[in-house]
């Protein structure tokens, strides 16, 4: 992959996570997607070693990195998955909400989670924040959707708490640019965008 000019950046929407990123890993179709967004099991990772372990157009990043993620056998077999890492572990806040397309139909759904050092109940809560979202399975039969859980994508980032802090979810929003998309044949589909210098 081409190296990225000065001022670009790897910023897609959640509905290009879900309805591109996941669903091509989730089908196979696109080999290279793995370049993007890798697959690394997060939670046998202490957080602020994975940046290092992102791909390739967010390895430069400072402030967000994405991974696709195996299931584990526990959620395989019904049961909840395992969270803690060997210094601490991942607590979900808030509910799960619901990924929308811009049709406003339900692709998927997002849950949160924070960072804590040390052992639940009683840990420290961090700066790392992640979100985890997972699709919705195309057919089903009944109005409640079902979760495809062989793999989920997460959105690992920082709060600095500075004025220039990231914390900023994708969001519904138009796709970006056409000259800016990493993947001419799959514009509307892929979220690069520029950040230009204001000056005062």
């Amino acid at each position: 992959m081409e190296e990225m000019p000065t001022g670009f950046r790897f910023y897609p929407t959640e509905e290009e996570l879900v309805s591109f990123y996941l669903h091509n890993k989730l089908e196979e179709t696109r080999r290279d997607i793995n370049r993007v967004i890798p697959l690394t099991n997060v939670y046998q990772l202490e957080p602020w070693h994975l940046p290092k372990h992102s791909g390739e157009v967010c390895r430069g990043d400072s402030e967000q990195w994405f991974f696709f993620v195996p299931s584990q056998e526990s959620e395989v077999r019904g049961g909840r998955p395992s969270r803690t890492t060997a210094l601490g572990y991942w607590k979900a806040t808030g509910s799960p909400s619901y990924v929308y397309s811009s049709d406003s139909k339900v692709i998927g759904v997002k849950k949160s989670m924070v960072f804590y050092i040390g052992k639940a109940p009683t840990g420290r809560k961090t700066k790392w924040k992640m979100n985890e979202y997972r699709a919705i399975k195309e057919d089903f039969p009944t109005s409640i959707p079902k979760l495809r859980h062989e793999l989920s994508l997460c959105r690992l980032y920082v709060v600095s708490g500075s004025s220039r802090a990231f914390d900023r979810r994708p969001t519904r929003l138009a796709p970006p640019p056409r000259e800016m998309m990493i993947n001419q044949q799959n514009e509307s589909r892929c979220g690069l965008t520029s950040e230009c210098a204001r000056t005062s």
